[in-house]
């Protein structure tokens, strides 16, 4: 029977053969796959491609020699990493900001997304909106530049106001225990604004009706928030901080690197400044990558251990 059928496809020229579904499925979604397909060559070409480069984090890469004439050397580089004394000060360093970065801001957003969605008047919410995504589009350069104008001691606002008042002036860019609240603060002031964009367009989508619910019951705009609006914008909470959570390590270059000097070294080195240290300016590349490649595999296991814990208590996850 199957034979015949594909003879008389063969003979008569009427029968077309049946195209697949994903085939049927990129011709339909074209538009769709052709947006994303800049943002694929991106994360081929810039993430995933550069990772074959991470053999020589096992070898003493030499430039000249490359990653095939390099001499393999195993986990030696990984034994120098964790039996430095650097590496316990780093790790300190880093879960501390990384912590206070979780404490102190990761709520803010929220907090600040729920004051807007209650706010009535459009224009003073878009006003507002604005002003505080403006920060965002300033590079680090640009933020730590006008923090040191206000935060110096040598004619700084802050301190000349102190001064005034009868203080002594504080040395918020060299002392270690500010180093700390300023790196948090300067985060706040950049991205709590930009930050609010996620939440905002997941309270959109609450169904009204459920608010007007609400009102029939006698409650009011607190009963709203906790009971309506919390509960429908958490997984995407739990999906941002699962995220956040795999960048434990990865607190980025640019802006400590900017706060970063001699005198607050101690409280300011991190994983991120350390690569650079190591790699562009000693060229250590094989000890470098090996520190990279550690930040990466904690940040994987962190964000699975969370994914499934998530999951355990009856939340969707990232997968």
């Amino acid at each position: 029977m199957k034979a015949s059928s594909t003879a008389s496809m063969r003979l008569d020229p009427g029968l077309k053969p049946r195209s697949s579904p994903v085939l049927k499925g990129l011709i339909r979604n074209r538009l769709l796959y052709l947006m994303i397909f800049p943002g694929l060559v991106y994360f081929i070409v810039f993430k995933y491609l550069p990772m074959g480069g991470l053999i020589i984090a096992f070898q003493d890469y030499q430039p000249f020699l490359g990653i095939t004439g390099s001499p393999w050397v195993g986990l030696k580089h990984f034994i120098r990493l964790f039996t430095e004394p650097t590496f316990l000060m780093l790790l300190k360093n880093t879960l501390i900001l990384f912590a206070m970065n979780i404490i102190f801001f990761f709520p803010l957003p929220i907090i600040l997304a729920l004051m807007l969605n209650e706010v009535q008047s459009k224009w003073f919410k878009n006003a507002v909106q604005t002003m505080m995504y403006l920060p965002h589009f300033m590079s680090w350069v640009i933020i730590v530049s006008i923090s040191y104008v206000f935060l110096n001691m040598d004619g700084g606002v802050v301190n000349e106001m102190l001064a005034s008042l009868g203080f002594n002036k504080i040395s918020f860019l060299t002392a270690p225990e500010w180093l700390r609240t300023m790196y948090i603060g300067q985060i706040i002031w950049k991205e709590l604004g930009w930050s609010t964009i996620i939440f905002l367009a997941a309270i959109t989508v609450v169904d009204p009706q459920l608010y007007e619910a609400v009102e029939i019951d006698g409650g009011g705009r607190w009963r709203k928030t906790w009971h309506i609006t919390l509960p429908a914008i958490r997984p995407v909470i739990i999906t941002l901080l699962i995220l956040k959570i795999g960048s434990t390590l990865d607190l980025g270059f640019e802006h400590m690197y900017l706060l970063l000097n001699s005198m607050n070294r101690e409280v300011a080195e991190i994983f991120d400044t350390y690569i650079y240290t190591a790699g562009l300016k000693n060229g250590q590349l094989s000890f470098s990558t090996t520190v990279g490649l550690f930040k990466g595999l904690v940040g994987l296991i962190l964000v699975m251990l969370s994914n499934k814990l998530a999951k355990k208590f009856g939340e969707e996850g990232v997968y």
